[in-house]
C-alpha cells in the first residue's frame, strides 16, 4: 500500500498539512484526500509534485 504525506509549498516538516494520504481527487482548484482511515479533507490549491517513490505531494496555493 501505497500512501502518501501532504505538504504545501515544499517538504519541510514544518508545511506538513497531512498524513497517510490514500486518495486524492481533483475538482477545479479544489484537492479532495482521502487519509487511511476513510477521513475525507476538501482544500483549494494546485498539485505541484506528486513523488510515489518518497511518498509525498506538494500543493500550492491557487
Amino acid at each position: 500500500m501505497c500512501l502518501s504525506n501532504v505538504y504545501k509549498n515544499d517538504t519541510n516538516s514544518d508545511n506538513l498539512l497531512y498524513r497517510n494520504i490514500a486518495d486524492v481527487r481533483i475538482e477545479g482548484n479544489k484537492i479532495i484526500l482521502t487519509d487511511l482511515m476513510g477521513i475525507r479533507s476538501e482544500i483549494e490549491g494546485v498539485v505541484e509534485k506528486v513523488d510515489l517513490m518518497d511518498n509525498y505531494i506538494i500543493v500550492r496555493d491557487c
